[in-house]
């Protein structure tokens, strides 16, 4: 297979040495050699340094901080393929799936966003949120498959001109919910996403994970989305949920002190999407008060489910 000149690797990684040592292990002997840029995300002691070191094909890029999932901005501004996929540093790409994701970005120029088929652990089981993009219940009608209104970040091969013209990931989410919000921003400037059951990622979960924090920041950031990007009716339905299910698990408080702080924010950011993106939206979160109006999006995780 000749080297894939169309599509550059981001990743982005966090005080992980060895799930990076095996992740670009893996990428490196992929067939379609694609560049690569590592973005260590403020690690401490200069851990990525040291694993790069080993993998002089692979650019680094240093953040001076840990910023999130907006590290990987900093990758792409790197950038000058027409496309870029993105992993973590606990997943990498099948051989062949570039190629594939490339061949079909090419054939489907509106089209923004891949979102791939997951497969995780040695018993390599298809991550459940795949199994609910496949199931749509929106209209993929002129994608390559079923039609998506969220995606999964780490899992996802991107056109870059779609990425930019959103801004890349909002640094205030830090991380849980940002490809949601970008979804939507995508989806009123006329892009549309789709699920790749034949792109295929492999993702093994780190043990280094912080469950607790992850939760009450995919539930913060949701109760902004709300106010950010969706009419009042969906944001409140959004935000009883959300608060419900902050109660049930005794996070309450900490997820309404961090909504609260960043709510002037939010409101000041506020830019409803349109009629048809937030019908799409609806139909799949809040299906039963969905609009009638025709959708161009589909199902993917919800905060909750990617957690």
């Amino acid at each position: 297979m000749q080297a894939e000149r169309r599509v550059t690797v981001v990743v982005l990684t966090h005080n992980r040495p060895e799930e990076l040592a095996r992740t670009l292990e893996r990428l490196t002997g992929l067939p379609e050699r694609p560049r690569i840029v590592v973005v260590d995300n403020g690690s401490s002691a200069d851990t990525a340094a040291r694993v790069c070191s080993a993998f002089p094909d692979a650019e680094l890029v240093r953040s001076h901080a840990n910023v999130g999932a907006a590290g990987r901005n900093l990758g792409v501004a790197r950038v000058t393929t027409p496309y870029v996929a993105f992993c973590d540093d606990d997943t990498w790409w099948e051989p062949g799936a570039l190629t594939r994701a490339a061949d079909l970005l090419d054939a489907y120029p509106r089209l923004a966003v891949l979102s791939a088929r997951v497969l995780v652990g040695a018993e390599q089981r298809v991550d459940p949120a795949c199994e609910r993009m496949a199931r749509s219940p929106l209209d993929g009608h002129g994608l390559p498959g079923p039609a998506l209104i969220a995606f999964m970040a780490g899992a996802a091969v991107m056109r870059v001109e779609a990425f930019r013209a959103v801004g890349g990931y909002e640094p205030r989410f830090f991380l849980g919910t940002e490809e949601a919000l970008m979804a939507l921003d995508l989806a009123a400037l006329g892009w549309r996403m789709a699920y790749a059951h034949d792109v295929v990622t492999h993702h093994e979960p780190s043990p280094a994970r912080d469950p607790r924090g992850r939760r009450i920041l995919d539930a913060r950031n949701r109760l902004w989305l709300g106010v950010l990007r969706l009419p009042l009716p969906t944001a409140w339905r959004e935000a009883r949920q959300v608060l419900r299910a902050a109660r049930e698990v005794g996070l309450l408080g900490p997820v309404l002190r961090g909504a609260l702080a960043g709510l002037p924010w939010a409101i000041g950011q506020r830019r409803v999407v349109p009629p048809e993106v937030h019908a799409m939206y609806a139909s799949v979160f809040h299906p039963a008060h969905a609009p009638a109006a025709r959708t161009r999006g589909a199902q993917a995780p919800s905060p909750q489910e990617r957690a």
